[in-house]
């Protein structure tokens, strides 16, 4: 038989995860002009793009235009997209090795991080994960119930995610009636009696992990004011003098906007959202088995051994009656069947993409790209670097010969699924599915109305 990678022997890829990690898999692979490679991308929703359709907010559907970048990686001769298929349950490891020289696992992060303190528990404590999953129409959380009837909120963290629940709290209608999200969180939101949001960050403004467009943005809402402790939005010693050394333009920016948020007097606007910096939650407090208020210490930064910041509690505590509580402390990811994971890091066990077994051999074949990989860190473009890195050591394996050997062919896998999946969806499949929420969305100014449960997109198609 002819070498692996040739156009008469083309290297067959499998791709696990349709978000921007797994589509950044086909473009860099369409740039390996001395391979010949056939891809097929495999997810277990009926609908692609993964975080930018289910984690990416509403209102910023600049960032969704990735998507364009997608569509003409998924018109490629070389591609094909099985919707509706979930691994480990639809097909698995054995029927991908019998089918493929080379499989990429690009699941992401769909879980999150938990607090660890006492009251997690309790009525009212929430990921902000389910909550931005459930305010995008993600078809798993549907029925997901916040009560937005509570007057105060809490959102700890100071990442991208929490500035947008935050955000998204305290919006008003009229600036969420022309975005995609979910008409079941619209008529919830709408009926919103939130009045207070507090955003809790561990350390201070220098270390926060919003970018400065986000915390900007917090300025600009239509009936929201926005409050800082100028305490709080001082920098320390430590921090100004890591701020200092590093010269990183974009913690200017954000140390300068958190700044201005501190010198705001009052608009008597409807809504209130204070945002502090060096505190922690200690204990979410319960009445009735329900979050009723959250406890939380006061933190001192200071100079590490290696030059950087960390932040420490004091002697200081205080009680903010919040009805909800959102932690936003970091995405996780999860095992995925028959692969190695890395319990303690939440990823897939790897050394530059290359799956790798207990004792860091790699495992031939098996590869891993985006969130899985790295762990929850960078933007959506962050994952087309991290992408082109594995890609490039596939790539070398299979010049080397280093793949499985599958006894099926590419037609084989549409009998086996056809056998298993009556109800598979192909990328002609979910273009039907995109047209027809285009079409709502220009109906009522927006751009685009979800189907948020998988029967109503199986229904459109027939």
């Amino acid at each position: 038989m002819s070498k692996v990678g040739s156009e008469s022997n083309p290297l067959r890829v499998a791709i696990i995860g349709s978000g921007p990690a797994g589509f950044y898999t086909v473009s860099n692979f369409l740039k390996q002009t001395d391979l010949t490679v056939e891809m097929d991308m495999f997810e277990r929703l009926p609908t692609p793009f993964g975080l930018v359709r289910a984690g990416v907010a509403p209102d910023h559907q600049k960032y969704k235009t990735v998507t364009r970048a997608y569509n003409k990686s998924a018109q490629h001769s070389s591609f094909r997209f099985f919707g509706n298929v979930e691994y480990g349950t639809d097909i698995t490891l054995e029927d991908l090795k019998d089918h493929y020289h080379q499989i990429m696992f690009a699941t992401g992060a769909p879980s999150d991080r938990n607090l660890g303190i006492p009251g997690e528990e309790l009525t009212g404590s929430h990921s902000a994960t389910d909550f931005v999953a459930w305010y995008n129409g993600h078809p798993d959380c549907t029925d997901f119930k916040f009560d937005l009837s509570q007057e105060s909120v809490a959102v700890i963290g100071l990442g991208n995610v929490a500035i947008d629940v935050a955000r998204i709290l305290c919006k008003t209608d009229a600036e969420l009636a022309s975005t995609d999200m979910a008409d079941y969180a619209l008529d919830a939101l709408r009926e919103s009696n939130v009045k207070n949001v507090y955003v809790l960050g561990r350390r201070g403004p220098a270390q926060a992990a919003f970018t400065p467009p986000e915390i900007k943005e917090m300025g600009e809402l239509e009936d929201a004011d926005v409050f800082v402790p100028v305490d709080e939005a001082t920098l320390d010693p430590a921090s100004q003098a890591e701020l200092d050394a590093s010269g990183d333009k974009n913690v200017k920016k954000n140390v300068a906007v958190i700044e201005e948020f501190s010198q705001r007097t009052e608009r008597d606007n409807s809504r209130h959202l204070t945002i502090r910096f060096l505190v922690s939650p200690t204990e979410l407090i319960g009445e009735n088995g329900a979050v009723s208020a959250i406890k939380i210490v006061k933190n001192e930064a200071y100079a590490d051994e290696n030059g950087g910041v960390k932040a420490r509690a004091t002697d200081q505590e205080e009680i903010i009656p919040v009805g909800m509580v959102f932690r936003s402390v970091g995405y996780r990811g999860a095992p995925v069947a028959e692969v190695p994971f890395d319990d303690y890091n939440g990823t897939i066990q790897n050394t530059e993409g290359r799956i790798t077994d207990d004792d860091k051999n790699p495992l031939t074949g098996m590869y891993v790209a985006g969130w899985i990989k790295r762990g929850p860190t960078g933007v959506i473009g962050t994952n087309k670097t991290d992408a082109q890195e594995t890609v490039n050591h596939m790539a070398e394996d299979a010049r080397a010969g280093a793949v499985f050997e599958p006894t099926k062919s590419a037609e084989d896998v549409v009998s086996l699924l056809s056998a298993r999946k009556p109800d598979v969806i192909t990328y002609s499949d979910w273009n039907k599915i995109d047209e027809h929420e285009l079409s709502n969305g220009a109906a009522s100014d927006r751009p685009r109305v979800k189907l948020t449960n998988i029967e109503d997109m199986l229904a459109v198609l027939n």
